[in-house]
């Protein structure tokens, strides 16, 4: 969030309302009220990979997700653009697993998008389609942190010119 927000305007105000390992159920009482009282203009959503990775039902984080965009489209006037899952397979916390068990996270991790896009569709999001363009970071050692799932401060700011691009 500070590395889109330092490209907006001078004079503008950004709130990082992220939390390290928060699902997205948590976020609609954690986070949501206080983004809608902020009036915002423009807002970045990225909550989904710690509910995949910490198995979260698919319909849960669905119903979660349209309550979440519901609540932003009608309370808000904001551009939203949210991502969407990267392959984690590529990702070195995953390098142990058979080629059995990526594809099959494959194909999990391309169902959770295939639904995430249609929310983003319904509620007039813009996509940010890290399965697309995440392999700019999830292919780069260095873009990936010591724990080898979460991005370094370099594969922050290579998702931050992602976003930004979207922007």
């Amino acid at each position: 969030v500070p590395l889109v927000a330092a490209r907006l305007p001078k004079g503008s105000h950004a709130l990082d309302l992220g939390v390290n390992g928060i699902q997205l159920h948590e976020a609609l009482t954690a986070e949501l009220p206080l983004a809608l009282s902020t009036s915002p203009n423009l807002i970045t959503v990225w909550l989904v990979a710690n509910d995949f990775i910490g198995g979260v039902a698919y319909n849960k984080y669905m119903q979660d997700l349209a309550t979440l965009l519901a609540q932003l489209r009608s309370r808000t006037s904001a551009r939203i653009f949210m991502a969407n899952l990267p392959d984690l397979t590529r990702l070195p916390a995953f390098s142990g697993d058979t080629a059995p068990q990526k594809a099959q996270m494959l194909a999990e991790i391309e169902r959770w998008d295939a639904g995430i896009a249609q929310q983003a569709a319904r509620y007039s999001v813009t996509l940010v389609d890290l399965l697309k363009r995440g392999s700019e970071i999830t292919t780069h050692p260095e873009y990936i942190s010591g724990d080898g799932f979460h991005p370094s401060p370099a594969g922050y700011a290579q998702l931050a010119n992602v976003f930004w691009q979207a922007i």
